[in-house]
């Protein structure tokens, strides 16, 4: 990609922070427009796909859903499931596309108001902009509870960022905190490679991955849940809610950590302390499988009156019961006595905003705005999870979410311009 001129102070109509996939869509549609802009991105722009992904790492959602603007999959298995290193090269060919003028390697250090502009220090000088896009994400840093500085120094610890296979691990059983997509999924590996595993449930629910002859997904595009907004009642109001867990691997299938409890996997409620070289757990390991479930089921439920309403012919409807139920609630683990020597924290990332100082956020440090549109003039947040849509900030919608976005950002400045012409 072309490497952008940076003086030491750089002025521009527009900078973006963030250079994956939300970032690059709206550089595609800056471009469209003919606004002068650099994009700032602090690893490199694809560095999320390459180096916080494990080895086995494939998409959930199905080939089809990867719509970046003017780079919709074309493959031969649109309803396959790209595993990581074909991911990076769809990613790799969109950057070819969009030409982005992107500054990697460099990291924003602060973003200030300026007169009717922005001031926006980063580590290769200052650069001023009429607006701004925040498209940073909720991933920046890997989030490992202090809880974990209280486990025995011989347990090796990494987050789901770092994992990369189970020979990368000390011999020994595994524990996983978090039961959400990348949780479950980390387990699943292990668990196929032959390693002992502790999985720490949470309130994560799950999905089926086929439901009477078709993916899920497919059906659920059908139904319309896809177009659901935030500004919709429904599942549109739960912006901040875990995943569904389920896999694309091998051809994609359901997760089922009641048929793995079967296998051998063990399972427990919510961790809730340490003590010494025991884990503490809540004793809601009943609940949280039967709420799993529960969304399994409703989201099944969903389909089946999708389907009667169109007299769609398909195979009969079905409820899934369960087919392991836990005879007690486990307290604890002892993980010297269980030969743990790893543990997985399989527990999200925080979003690091600190570098921005305006006021766009509310009281939980999220930032308050509609359709990524901010209270501030000049300053809008892409690439967030239900940014406006249940496809925001995945392959599927963060296009046509920057197209919007951009969109708002061209008339701001053609407003300025006409007032300072005037």
């Amino acid at each position: 990609m072309p490497e952008p001129h940076h003086d030491s102070q750089t002025a521009v109509n527009a900078v973006v922070i963030g250079g994956g996939q939300a970032g690059l869509s709206a550089s595609y549609y800056l471009s469209q427009r003919g606004i002068d802009h650099i994009v700032f991105e602090k690893e490199t722009v694809v560095h999320k796909w390459k180096d916080q992904r494990w080895d086995a790492f494939c998409l959930v959602t199905p080939n089809w859903q990867c719509q970046l603007p003017d780079h919709s999959y074309d493959g031969p298995d649109p309803h396959g499931f790209m595993v990581k290193e074909q991911i990076i090269e769809y990613v790799d060919a969109f950057v070819r596309k969009v030409k982005a003028p992107v500054l990697e390697n460099t990291a924003v250090t602060g973003v200030q108001r300026l007169g009717t502009g922005f001031r926006i220090e980063s580590t290769v000088g200052t650069t001023t902009a009429d607006a701004v896009i925040l498209a940073t994400s909720l991933y920046g840093a890997p989030s490992i509870p202090r809880i974990g500085e209280r486990l025995p120094s011989h347990i090796a610890q990494i987050h789901t960022a770092e994992y990369r296979n189970p020979a990368q691990l000390p011999e020994g059983a595994v524990v996983v905190v978090g039961s959400g997509q990348s949780g479950a999924q980390i387990a699943e590996d292990l668990h196929l490679a032959g390693r002992k595993v502790h999985m720490v449930t949470g309130n994560a629910p799950r999905c089926a991955r086929f439901y009477r002859g078709r993916d899920v997904v497919d059906w659920l595009w059908d139904v319309g849940q896809y177009g659901i907004t935030v500004a919709d009642d429904g599942m549109g109001k739960k912006k901040h809610d875990t995943n569904h867990y389920l896999t694309g691997r091998d051809g994609g299938r359901d997760i089922d950590l009641r048929a793995f409890a079967l296998q051998g996997m063990a399972l427990y409620g919510r961790l809730s302390n340490v003590s010494g070289s025991k884990l503490l757990f809540d004793r809601d390991l009943r609940t949280n499988l039967d709420n799993a479930d529960r969304v399994y089921n409703g989201i099944n439920a969903l389909i089946d009156r999708h389907i009667a309403e169109k007299g769609i012919a398909a195979p009969p409807p079905s409820i899934y019961e369960p087919v392991w139920r836990p005879d007690t609630e486990p307290e604890s683990l002892d993980l010297d006595a269980a030969g743990v020597s790893s543990v997985i924290w399989a527990t999200g990332f925080r979003p690091d905003w600190s570098y921005v100082g305006l006021p766009i956020f509310d009281g939980t440090g999220y930032p308050v705005h509609r359709r990524g549109v901010t209270s501030v003039p000049g300053v809008y947040v892409l690439g967030l999870p239900w940014l406006w849509t249940w496809g925001s900030g995945r392959f599927l919608s963060v296009g046509k979410d920057a197209e919007y976005v951009v969109s708002e950002l061209a008339s701001a400045l053609r407003e300025t311009a006409a007032g300072v012409a005037a």
